[in-house]
């Protein structure tokens, strides 16, 4: 799994790829510790995720968690076919504010 991130017009912008699953969730949790504090407004861009099993979903909605309890805000952007079938099965969609793009993700910050 990679895992870069950045600062986009005072949004933190998290790129995952590869795979998200019960190997990596640790280092998913890790690295968004990282990122985290008070406030943060953070936008997960998931262009590159090919894989997203169960556990990287709770890997997800840990960060999801974390973030609103800092009085933060977590977007997700760029679901591919597969993560997103996890996401209707799970209906998790329903806990997460998901954009088709990173600059929709990052406006709504915004506007």
């Amino acid at each position: 799994m990679d895992i870069t991130s950045r600062d986009e017009s005072g949004v933190m912008v998290m790129s995952i790829g590869g795979r998200l699953d019960a190997e990596h969730a640790e280092l998913l949790k890790n690295e968004f510790r990282k990122l985290l504090s008070p406030g943060t407004r953070m936008v997960m861009d998931l262009e590159k995720l090919d894989y997203l099993d169960s556990t990287g979903l709770g890997a997800l909605v840990f960060c999801l968690k974390n973030c609103n309890e800092r009085g933060g805000k977590l977007k997700l952007a760029n679901l591919g076919e597969k993560p997103r079938m996890i996401f209707e099965i799970t209906r998790a969609y329903r806990i997460f504010d998901i954009y088709d793009d990173l600059g929709q993700a990052i406006a709504a910050f915004n506007g």
